[in-house]
């Protein structure tokens, strides 16, 4: 079992940056790879960024490439995802998942949900 919370949310300026944390419980954390999803209101929850369980691999959707960075702290058992130049198209609830396989962009593919933290940018 794995418990995930994130936390970094709030209220931005276009332009602005936010940094998101999801700490996890379990001696296991370093085992998953973990990712970040959002999910606009009447919107699907869509892929953000992947990393895997070293740090050594990453993904990201072409929407934010280049604008955020996914990094994790095993010692922590924490993840980032580390978000510049916001946009307000970025407003979403910003999830960690857990997933015991490679890295993916795939949902189905994650066994762990956090509860998710809001990021909204105003223009």
């Amino acid at each position: 079992q794995v418990q995930l919370v994130e936390s970094g949310g709030g209220l931005v300026q276009a332009g602005g940056s936010l940094r998101l944390s999801c700490a996890a419980s379990g001696r296991t954390f370093r085992s998953y790879a973990m990712g970040w999803f959002r999910q606009a209101p009447g919107k699907e929850r869509e892929f953000v960024a992947a990393i895997s369980w070293s740090g050594g691999i990453t993904y990201y959707a072409d929407s934010v490439k280049g604008r955020f960075t996914i990094s994790r702290d095993n010692a922590k058992n924490t993840v980032y995802l580390q978000m510049n130049s916001l946009k307000p198209e970025d407003t979403a609830v910003y999830y960690c998942g857990a997933d015991p396989r490679p890295a993916s962009r795939s949902r189905a593919l994650y066994d762990y949900w956090g509860q998710g933290t809001q990021v909204t940018v105003s223009s």
